[in-house]
């Protein structure tokens, strides 16, 4: 079972480890969004908004150089090629629209990456919302671009001194704000972690992503099914909702990709399933990177979407069930990998997706004749000045 229960647990992970204040506000969002399963004006609402603002569907497109180097067929379901330019657009259409239903005029978020501060900032201005982006102050600095795209939304952009200055103390800081304001803000969370309702609900949103790809599958293979479903993974949005639909069907083979950083073993990873143990973070029992004290630890990518210490209690569910495989990638694997996209199909993609690439690289003496479905979570504008300065350092 790697579903949830009415508590929002999968099997043992999940669930809501929250101060008292906020417990009226998840009971709150928690019954909306039951409400809403059986409304049909609500889903209506929200396909309109992913076909006619976000541009769904995302296109499935092969990857015929980059398959030759693999030596398997490698198949794109381009999420970067969505509005604002990631999949976070999904779960930002879906929950503003759950704002609104909560009668929420004010949003918080927070934001590793940039990319959910970016679709967060843009849905607000769609709707005409108040929005606050928490980011840590390390990654305000390697993700400029998108701090610029949040202000120039109407965002007003918090940056955060304290930690790591990374995301994990975004999170923290927002749900030090939501504790501040709980009667007229709703945060937006980000990705398949925090309290419940907040990771089925954002795993729901996101499961347009593998729902698409059953439709658009039989268009590149006779195959009924993908031999393999690939994506990155730090909380997991991109990840959970790419598996979505083929979790029950065990034909499937299910592989979420970490952040290695500069190794396993060298201190400074964020691969959370190969270095963690349970414990609750942010308000969810699920698998952390802590000390034998149970203090949570810093966690390092280059990479600003997949530097985080936990993961999804889905995801943990998945991985001790033995549903699906987690695996890790170096920085440098997967700045590499992001230069051979690139040069074979004409599409940067964005740092964290890159890790997905990079294992189909490295694993591919396994992968040979498979059909291969790969996230390309985001696109790599923003990570521009990461991969030119690779690229320099590489030519020494």
């Amino acid at each position: 079972m790697v579903w949830s229960d009415e508590q929002g647990f999968f099997n043992e992970f999940g669930g809501a480890y929250v101060p008292e204040m906020l417990r009226p506000n998840l009971s709150e969002l928690a019954a909306v969004y039951r409400d809403v399963q059986g409304d049909a004006s609500f889903w209506s609402a929200f396909e309109s908004l992913l076909s006619d603002y976000a541009g769904r569907p995302s296109p499935l497109t092969f990857a015929e150089r980059f398959s030759d180097r693999v030596g398997a067929r490698v198949l794109l379901k381009r999420e970067d090629c969505n509005h604002t330019g990631s999949h976070k657009i999904n779960n930002t259409l879906g929950q503003v629209l759950i704002a609104e239903r909560l009668g929420k005029k004010r949003i918080i978020a927070e934001t590793g990456a940039g990319q959910h501060g970016v679709a967060t900032a843009t849905v607000c201005a769609l709707r005409g919302l108040d929005c606050t982006v928490f980011m840590g102050a390390l990654d305000a600095e390697r993700q400029a671009p998108n701090v610029k795209r949040m202000e120039m939304l109407g965002a007003s952009v918090v940056r955060v001194e304290s930690g790591s200055r990374v995301l994990k103390d975004a999170t923290n800081e927002a749900i030090r704000d939501w504790i501040r304001h709980p009667q007229d803000t709703h945060y937006i969370i980000g990705s398949v972690v925090g309290p419940h309702p907040y990771p089925a609900m954002v795993a729901q949103f996101q499961s347009v992503i593998s729902k698409e790809v059953q439709d658009q599958f039989s268009r590149h293979s006779s195959k009924d099914h993908p031999d393999m479903i690939v994506a990155c993974v730090g909380g997991g949005s991109n990840a959970i909702g790419s598996f979505y639909h083929y979790i029950d069907i065990p034909a499937v083979s299910l592989v979420g990709i970490e952040a290695a950083g500069q190794g396993l073993r060298s201190g400074k990873s964020a691969a959370t399933l190969a270095l963690g143990s349970t414990g609750v973070l942010h308000g969810s029992k699920s698998i952390v990177i802590q000390d034998t004290n149970g203090q949570i630890e810093e966690a390092h990518s280059l990479s600003a979407g997949l530097d985080y210490p936990g993961i999804g209690p889905q995801h943990a569910a998945l991985f001790t069930s033995g549903r699906a495989r987690y695996e890790s990638v170096t920085d440098d694997e997967a700045l590499e990998a992001a230069c051979v996209l690139a040069q074979t199909e004409g599409i940067i993609p964005a740092l964290e997706s890159s890790h997905a690439l990079a294992w189909v690289l490295a694993a591919s003496k396994e992968l040979q004749g498979n059909t291969i479905v790969v996230c390309l979570s985001g696109r790599g504008d923003k990570d521009m000045d990461t991969y030119l300065a690779y690229r320099e350092r590489r030519k020494l």
